[in-house]
């Protein structure tokens, strides 16, 4: 949506919710449609941190959706990592329930160490819970107050990773069950509508220099401000966006030739090994994206395979001259042979 001149910050995002609710109920009488039955009313949960950004997706939600025949209730996670946080998150699922919603409920959860760190930990275990919520309530969505900042600042952190178009989408406006109606208004618009009454709690998270994301918001995006003008947050989230539908399509294209050109194999399992002649073929783009499935599908993990693998592994197909394979994260190796490019066990592993 487009912010207008002189509307109201709270208009806005009624506006932001009351369209991403109404996909929720043609979604919703589809699959009524498919099933040849009548539904209960949708149901939407919106996770709550406490936050202003949430507060007011929340408060808009809870105008909006009796309006439109949806039941709408509210999670409050309790991560655990500060004094106090479970205290506060009741006090959040209080203002949730006094704002109507229904039903409300306020999930603790304890964050267990972990390579990724503590950041990763915590939004790993968020949605985990949030999953589980939209589960036991029959949810049709769950809705996400990030913003148009919050979108520039992962755009940011994507180009740092130097993972590619991918990296470099940022969020989802809509993924599965996940919806972000206000990832297109600024921060400025989303806290200015928080309702009177309310006063939202800032993660001391956010203002932390430990952390990447706060200093690409506190340091980094200012910068880029003063030095290349106001609108670059805006350009970063929109280049964000239009790189996440390059990224769909050729992710489409990828599959399509990964089925294309998958062969049987003696001796290896289903699916592990591939004709070089077509892979040879396709464009960069989309065949990087087949090599990474395909050496994901044999066992790499995901987080530790990087393009410097998959260019590698390319090279079994555009610069063969005898090598032996490439060995890739989680005791996987690519191999050619006759003709064929194949993904198997580390011998020994």
């Amino acid at each position: 949506m487009v912010e207008r001149r002189g509307d109201a910050p709270h208009l806005l995002v009624r506006r932001a919710v009351r369209d991403e609710l109404a996909d929720v109920l043609n979604e919703h009488a589809s699959v009524a449609a498919r099933r040849e039955a009548s539904l209960e009313r949708p149901c939407v949960l919106v996770a709550c941190s406490g936050g202003a950004d949430s507060l007011s997706l929340a408060a808009a939600l809870a105008h909006e959706a009796p309006r439109a025949g949806i039941l709408a209730g509210g999670v409050s996670v309790d991560h655990g990592l500060q004094e106090g946080s479970a205290h506060r998150a009741r006090a959040v699922a209080a203002a949730l329930a006094g704002m109507g919603l229904e039903p409300v409920e306020t999930v603790h959860v304890r964050i267990g160490r972990s390579p990724a760190g503590p950041e990763a930990s915590a939004r790993s275990a968020r949605y985990a819970v949030l999953d589980h919520a939209a589960t036991r309530h029959g949810a049709d969505a769950v809705f996400l107050g990030h913003t148009l900042e919050d979108q520039a600042e992962t755009v940011l952190l994507g180009l740092a990773r130097g993972s590619g178009a991918r990296s470099l989408a940022g969020m989802a406006t809509r993924l599965g069950l996940y919806r972000r109606p206000l990832l297109r208004l600024s921060r400025g618009i989303v806290r200015a509508a928080v309702p009177p009454g309310l006063e939202p709690w800032e993660d001391p998270h956010n203002v932390d220099p430990a952390y990447a994301r706060a200093r690409v918001r506190h340091r980094v995006l200012p910068v880029l401000e003063k030095e290349l003008g106001p609108g670059i947050t805006a350009a970063l989230a929109r280049t964000g966006e239009l790189l996440r539908a390059d990224a769909e399509a050729l992710d489409v294209l990828a599959d399509q030739a990964l089925q294309a050109a998958t062969r049987p194999a003696p001796g290896s399992s289903p699916g592990s090994a591939y004709d070089i002649g077509h892979l040879s073929g396709l464009p960069q783009a989309v065949r990087w994206r087949v090599l990474r499935t395909a050496a994901i599908s044999a066992g790499c993990p995901p987080t530790d395979l990087t393009a410097a693998h998959a260019e590698a592994v390319d090279k079994l197909l555009t610069a063969w001259h005898g090598q032996k394979g490439v060995d890739l994260p989680g005791a996987v190796r690519a191999s050619r042979r006759r003709g064929v490019l194949t993904f198997g066990p580390l011998p020994g592993s």
